[in-house]
């Protein structure tokens, strides 16, 4: 079966998220408060963000409405004259409704066991539709936890085969979202294009320092004093999509290989699901090559 999440905790009937990026003018607070009073709208949450050298505006509005107001696709409706004039890219939603997510994975599978426990526990915000490996060994793992598992071989030959299959499962599980949690391989121009704003991936922050294999094994040979994560939007510049989160702790000489890697597993699994929780609370926008995240 797949798993379903538990709605969000705290989030009662009628509860709203309203995002939207548009050119900066006078204005677009007063539209849109004025439209979300008139309709019976509670704000229980608002921010806001002018990029004053992009002249771009942001806002994300958390909303109730009382019983017997308009449903939302009515809302969506009464709303688009609004965005029309001002230029806006709008998102409204069911704020107790969890994203679908597709999660992928290789080997490392300590991001996506972090991911499938607070998915459980309705932390998240996500139901996790399934899980898509090139191995095999995250299986039993997955499994454990009643959520489907598909084995997708990736190989120079079958990489295009394997990506239609991704494609034909996003469309098949409805899905909202892809996280890649330790998923080793390079995703094509066209299925980054495909999947554009929707796919967040976790590296460590080491980058462009200890490329290839045991980055944390180069580290520990260099004497590094910090080990970070970087969780950012898929695109067809490897590793170098908008940024979401980032993080570090700190080592020192007492960390031998091992207690290294495991202080880079910890830390990524922890940037990777506060990107990932933060995505489906639609507290990310996209600016151009950066984000804006209204945590």
């Amino acid at each position: 079966m797949v798993h379903v999440a538990p709605p969000r905790p705290g989030s009662p009937p009628g509860h709203y998220v309203l995002t939207l990026a548009c050119p900066d003018r006078p204005g677009i607070v007063h539209a849109v408060s004025g439209f979300l009073v008139g309709h019976g709208g509670n704000i229980v949450e608002s921010q806001q963000f002018g990029d004053q050298l992009e002249g771009r505006f942001f806002m994300r509005i958390s909303f109730v409405l009382a019983p017997g107001a308009p449903d939302l696709a009515t809302l969506r409706t009464d709303f688009a004259p609004i965005a029309r004039e001002f230029g806006m890219d709008v998102e409204l939603r069911d704020a107790a409704a969890p994203y679908r997510t597709l999660v992928m994975v290789s080997g490392h599978l300590h991001c996506l066991n972090d991911l499938l426990f607070r998915a459980s526990t309705g932390s998240l915000g996500v139901e996790i539709a399934g899980v898509v490996s090139n191995h095999t060994v995250a299986e039993p793992l997955v499994r454990s936890w009643d959520v489907p598992f598909h084995h997708v071989p990736v190989t120079a030959d079958t990489k295009p085969q394997a990506e239609a299959e991704l494609l034909r499962l996003v469309d098949e599980l409805d899905v909202h979202l892809v996280v890649l949690a330790r998923y080793m391989q390079v995703l094509s121009d066209h299925l980054c294009r495909s999947l554009s704003g929707r796919v967040i991936n976790i590296h460590h922050s080491f980058l462009p320092s200890f490329k290839g294999a045991k980055p944390y094994h180069q580290a520990f040979d260099r004497g590094v004093k910090l080990v970070g994560a970087t969780a950012h939007y898929v695109t067809a510049d490897l590793d170098e999509g908008p940024i979401i989160e980032q993080d570090v702790i700190r080592v020192d000489h007492g960390y031998d290989q091992e207690a290294l890697v495991a202080a880079g597993r910890d830390v990524e699994a922890q940037v990777l699901s506060r990107a990932v929780r933060w995505h489906a609370e639609s507290r990310v926008l996209v600016n151009g090559h950066k984000t804006v995240v209204f945590r």
